[in-house]
């Protein structure tokens, strides 16, 4: 095959790379609250526990009384086993790719009058970073992943009377990102040294987030939360090193850097949950969460600079997704162990928007189930302190690149995650 071809196939796969196992499915980050986490975000929309509403339902601003500061880290440690795996070429599959990841966040929201409330939040709604060792056998389909979206909102929400409340806050989205893979050398594939493609590139998008929340009852509370989409186009460049000359007279040389553009789009979601008080002991929650993964049908690289001879092949290079639209579900309780202290729990089902026809190496996500646990601790009327856990496991899943290099294994991801969120009020 000839290089070019195999440098195509390659960074079509690398920039398309944008997702590994964190605590929701997708690319998506749902680690923006400890409070929420522990009751596996069941109530995401219909609970204002603290200045994190901002993120879950901007709507809840209005039951905060007076201003407060909240914020937090999210610690996620994800495990991936890799079995059966088979391909053109040999190679290790030690899995396991995920590093340590840290996610935080913050939020500020203060009373303007009786009716209205003004906030700002910093929090990463959509990331990934994986790592694989060199040798990896899937390396043509993928090396080393990182892409993150941090995300600035001002928000304001609206008491429009006592049962209702509305919020909207406008989003100024950054994301950034390195993707590298592997190409086989075009003069002895799979004997001589690999070609390494590096991307980079980065975009400013700006979207909005609002919602609804509304007191049916003394007791029970509903919430209704949108996520707008966000277009980017990341500007960066494409990098290629060690590619091996050709010795033939005019043939140029890859090696070097290439401009690179990539629009993307993440996608837009609506979140619905109820909040049921019970009793005085107990609060049950129930919500569900509809994604537009549809948004990411395909993506296309628009490579400039590239020598002539390689034009046709690396100037637009085009990867299809195929992702499809999802629901997740969460259903979640927390039981008032005295004035000062609360335990909370959850579990989840969140479909994956991939399967088995066009999962990949980069995004190798399955259907989950995730159990959460937390607590919450006034210290004092001013202090409050919430931990979770979180335990995320995946259903097998199967790689399968029919078309050479091929590549083709099954995966199963798991994660544990921990949550810590400090709330100050004044």
């Amino acid at each position: 095959m000839k290089k070019a071809t195999w440098i195509k196939g390659s960074l079509a796969v690398a920039i398309s790379a944008l997702a590994h196992p964190v605590l929701a499915n997708g690319l998506s980050i749902n680690e923006q609250s400890a409070s929420g986490m522990g009751t596996g975000f069941a109530g995401r929309s219909s609970s204002a526990e603290d200045a994190s509403t901002l993120f879950g339902n901007p709507a809840g601003m209005s039951k905060l009384d007076r201003a407060e500061v909240s914020g937090g880290l999210a610690v996620i440690k994800a495990k991936t086993d890799i079995s059966d795996a088979r391909g053109t070429f040999p190679g290790s599959n030690d899995g396991d790719m995920v590093p340590l990841s840290a996610v935080p966040f913050g939020y500020y929201v203060t009373p303007l009058n009786d009716d209205w409330h003004f906030g700002v939040g910093v929090y990463a709604p959509f990331g990934v970073i994986s790592d694989y060792e060199d040798s990896f056998q899937g390396r043509y389909h993928g090396v080393y992943s990182k892409v993150q979206v941090v995300t600035l909102q001002p928000t304001l929400s609206y008491r429009v009377n006592d049962r209702l409340s509305v919020g909207f806050g406008p989003t100024i989205n950054r994301i950034d990102g390195k993707l590298t893979s592997a190409v086989p050398n075009a003069l002895a594939p799979g004997v001589g040294a690999d070609t390494d493609v590096n991307i980079k590139g980065d975009d400013v998008g700006y979207g909005f987030n609002a919602g609804v929340l509304v007191d049916v009852t003394d007791a029970l509370a509903w919430g209704l939360t949108y996520h707008s989409k966000v277009d980017y186009k990341l500007e960066g460049r494409t990098r290629v090193t060690n590619a091996p000359v050709i010795p033939i007279p005019g043939v140029p040389s890859l090696n070097g850097n290439y401009d690179a553009s990539l629009d993307f789009t993440s996608p837009e979601s609506v979140d619905t949950s109820v909040t049921y008080q019970l009793n005085d002991l107990w609060t049950l929650y129930a919500g569900a969460t509809w994604t537009r993964w549809s948004q990411l049908q395909e993506i296309t690289v628009e490579n400039s600079g590239v020598p002539a001879l390689y034009a046709s092949q690396l100037g637009t290079v085009t990867e299809e997704l195929k992702w499809k639209d999802i629901w997740s579900f969460a259903v979640g309780a927390a039981y008032q162990v005295n004035p000062s202290l609360v335990l909370r729990t959850g579990f989840t089902v969140d479909p994956s928007p991939t399967d088995d026809n066009d999962r990949t190496a980069r995004i190798p996500v399955s259907d989950r189930k995730i159990f959460s646990l937390g607590a919450g601790w006034d210290i004092n009327q001013d202090v409050t302190l919430d931990m979770a856990y979180s335990y995320l496991y995946e259903s097998k899943g199967e790689v399968n690149y029919d078309e050479a290099p091929t590549y083709n294994a099954e995966y199963q991801n798991s994660a544990h995650g921990v949550s810590a969120q400090l709330t100050y009020r004044f």
